[in-house]
């Protein structure tokens, strides 16, 4: 780990228009982010955790407040460089995998890529060895459809590794499984940490799942109850 946070969220606030008045979802947020810490944020439904997390990824603008990235005002590059940032340093995981139905696994894990136009080869021997590191060798032509919730999710890590990102933000990843699937693909997900040395912030609901991060951010009311 180097002195400087990989992440610094300073001050932020975000607020949405409803109904003829603005909504405030995120309220002075501020924090810092280690290079390879696993993060937990929790807090009760509507606290503005997935908020967050989509601001710190480049999915959503702040109304206020700024985002730092090895130092760098992610809110200051251009629409195009958000992209870059988007797909090259960062990988996704939601509650809801957004497989595509019509490819295998293997093709799935390889949208990233894809998108860069990287060679075709490369990137299904890429994908192939990371679906190997997270259980699914034998399942690597299967679509979607012929998955379990939890092999689709590994699909979803997998696809979210691709472009061996620095962070990695996952929104409920384990939110649409059951108790011993969740378990299993969190105990994944703390692996890849380990041992790979990447970033992450994991929003849960789960206490039991939150316990085994290196720190747990508490939201209440769009803001940090705890640091």
């Amino acid at each position: 780990m180097t002195d400087q946070p990989l992440v610094r969220v300073l001050d932020l606030h975000k607020s949405f228009p409803m109904g003829g008045s603005d909504v405030t979802a995120i309220r002075g947020v501020r924090f810092d982010l280690a290079r390879g810490e696993l993060l937990a944020i929790v807090g009760a439904s509507g606290a503005g955790k997935s908020t967050l997390l989509q601001i710190i990824g480049t999915l959503d603008r702040p109304t206020g407040g700024t985002v730092l990235f090895e130092g760098s005002d992610l809110f200051k590059l251009s629409e195009q460089a958000q992209a870059e940032f988007r797909n090259k340093r960062v990988g996704f995981v939601f509650q809801f995998h957004h497989l595509l139905p019509e490819f295998t696994a293997l093709e799935n894990a390889c949208l990233p890529a894809f998108i860069q136009n990287r060679p075709r080869d490369q990137a299904l021997a890429e994908a192939e060895a990371l679906l190997k590191d997270v259980g699914l060798e034998h399942r690597l032509r299967h679509k979607p459809g012929e998955l379990s919730g939890g092999e689709q999710q590994r699909v979803a890590v997998a696809r979210a590794l691709m472009q061996n990102p620095d962070l990695v933000l996952a929104d409920e990843p384990t939110g649409n499984l059951d108790t011993h699937t969740g378990e299993a693909l969190f105990t994944l997900l703390r692996k890849l940490n380990r041992e790979r040395g990447i970033t992450f912030v994991i929003v849960t609901h789960n206490d039991k799942l939150s316990a085994q991060a290196d720190r747990i951010l508490r939201m209440e009311d769009g803001m940090i109850a705890n640091s």
